[in-house]
């Protein structure tokens, strides 16, 4: 990609009851009830610790849901995924996801065009793969003809959003020791390609 990078309008992003919303401090107290919710705590425990400042600090970091390029990052947008279903309020906020725009062997290898989360009491609705079918349009306009996708083996969860997708399983591949996420415990992540 040559030039100044330009963020776009994506436009209302809605499907059914989904809808990716921009982060803001007014969905804040939303976000923490769905990180507070007995199945988050039980089903994703590092999720359930996530706290008012990091929020904070991360919608402060990508005003409007933008996150300029920096030394380590590639440009990207932020959404959460808003669920409107009046008949379950017991969460509104159902996850997050996020574009990344570049073709950059850290994108293509590891970190992936794409990342989604979804809270525990808002799985099994295909929410990640119906927010990722709602950004496919956003990425061509930004001239990206190929997204990767990438996850942990052992999260079929996400495998299967990759295989709802479209997506093709490339390969696996180890992480670095050097890696940020080799820190974090990971030590291979799973390439799904995507063509647009």
């Amino acid at each position: 990609m040559t030039g100044v990078f330009q963020f776009l309008d994506p436009g209302p992003l809605i499907d059914g009851e989904l809808e990716l919303i921009t982060p803001s401090p007014e969905w804040i107290d939303e976000v923490l009830l769905a990180c507070r919710h007995p199945l988050t705590q039980q089903l994703d425990p590092n999720q359930s610790l996530t706290s008012r400042q990091q929020l904070l600090e991360f919608v402060k970091g990508a005003p409007g849901g933008r996150q300029p390029a920096d030394a380590a990052h590639s440009p990207a947008y932020h959404f959460w995924m808003r669920w409107r279903d009046r008949d379950n309020l017991s969460i509104r906020i159902a996850g997050g996801l996020s574009l990344r725009i570049g073709e950059t062997p850290e994108l293509e290898l590891y970190s992936g065009h794409i990342g989604y989360h979804v809270y525990p009491p808002a799985r099994g609705r295909h929410f990640a793969e119906r927010a990722c079918r709602l950004l496919l349009s956003l990425a061509r306009r930004h001239g990206l003809r190929q997204l990767w996708i990438t996850c942990n083996p052992d999260n079929i969860a996400s495998v299967r959003t990759c295989q709802r997708l479209g997506a093709r399983l490339v390969e696996t591949i180890p992480i670095p020791a050097s890696h940020p996420f080799y820190a974090r415990g990971e030590r291979e992540k799973c390439r799904f390609l995507v063509e647009l």
